[in-house]
């Protein structure tokens, strides 16, 4: 049976954000490999000094924020008045729309964090919504213990390895699904995709050994892939295959169609031309985001 191989490896570049939030981040906000992803943030930081300031308050537009927490707690407060908090194994979903001012800020009980943040691009006809949010608790989310395999899922709809699990969030643009999969030693898993969707992978623990297409840049077939890469699979044909190395791999798998829109990208602001992005820095600055 044929499968997809994968077409590129990304590593995760080690920086900060926010006051000074310790960070492993994949960026590709013009990258048509990733779309509708536009950029994905690994948090993870023991020491109080490299978390605690946290992401004081700051504007969105155009995009969506999906915060998953592996371990540690996170509030929320925004310019609509919401506040929300999600601790270790919940989630929250912020779509900007047409713009919101938040902040996430780590609590008080937090010792260290470790998560992931997600950048979700919406289509230019969304791009004027209204902001919405919405907490997801970890037990919202739904759980797969299968041979080899256990996985929660966050958002969308996945099957692994013909075991189909559907995650709390179904509104994320793009039809986005996103799945905490971790993989026993040596497991041969496979992930089902339709024909043309993106589908990426990004390894935070472990190793794998996934199908390689030998004439991409840099790759070679059958390679072993370690932690703090994104794994970006071609998009055809539908399902993928990868292999668990020999202590197992926790992967964070990302799946969505692709919106192929120009991408207009300016710090908090995604939105599809330059005068676009413009009006939002005039809007912000005039106070109305809220």
């Amino acid at each position: 049976m044929a499968t997809r191989t994968v077409i590129e490896v990304i590593p995760a570049r080690p920086s900060r954000d926010g006051d000074g939030v310790a960070i492993r981040r994949v960026a590709g906000m013009r990258h048509a490999g990733l779309d509708p992803f536009l950029m994905l943030d690994e948090l993870q930081a023991d020491r109080r000094e490299d978390f605690g300031g946290g992401f004081p308050p700051h504007p969105h537009r155009g995009m969506q924020t999906l915060t998953y927490m592996k371990h540690g707690g996170i509030i929320h407060e925004d310019s609509r008045g919401n506040r929300g908090e999600v601790r270790g194994g919940g989630a929250q979903w912020m779509s900007a729309g047409r713009g919101i001012v938040h902040s996430e800020m780590p609590t008080q009980d937090s010792q260290g964090l470790h998560g992931f943040q997600l950048w979700i691009n919406l289509a230019a006809r969304d791009k004027w919504s209204e902001p919405t949010w919405r907490d997801v608790p970890a037990a919202s989310l739904v759980h797969l213990d299968a041979t080899g395999v256990e996985a929660d899922a966050i958002a969308g709809d996945w099957s692994i390895d013909g075991h189909t699990v559907s995650g709390p969030l179904q509104q994320v643009s793009a039809s986005a699904a996103v799945l905490d999969l971790r993989l026993e030693a040596g497991h041969l898993a496979t992930v089902a995709a339709a024909p043309g969707e993106t589908l990426l992978a990004f390894l935070y623990r472990g190793s794998v050994g996934a199908a390689r297409d030998p004439v991409a840049a840099g790759s070679t077939q059958g390679a072993t892939i370690t932690s703090g890469h994104l794994l970006v699979t071609s998009r055809e044909p539908a399902d993928w295959q990868v292999q668990a190395g020999k202590t197992g791999a926790d992967l964070l798998l990302l799946r969505g169609r692709p919106l192929r829109e120009p991408v207009a990208h300016y710090g908090p602001f995604v939105m599809n031309t330059v005068a676009e992005i413009e009006q939002a820095i005039r809007d912000y600055q005039a106070g109305e985001f809220g």
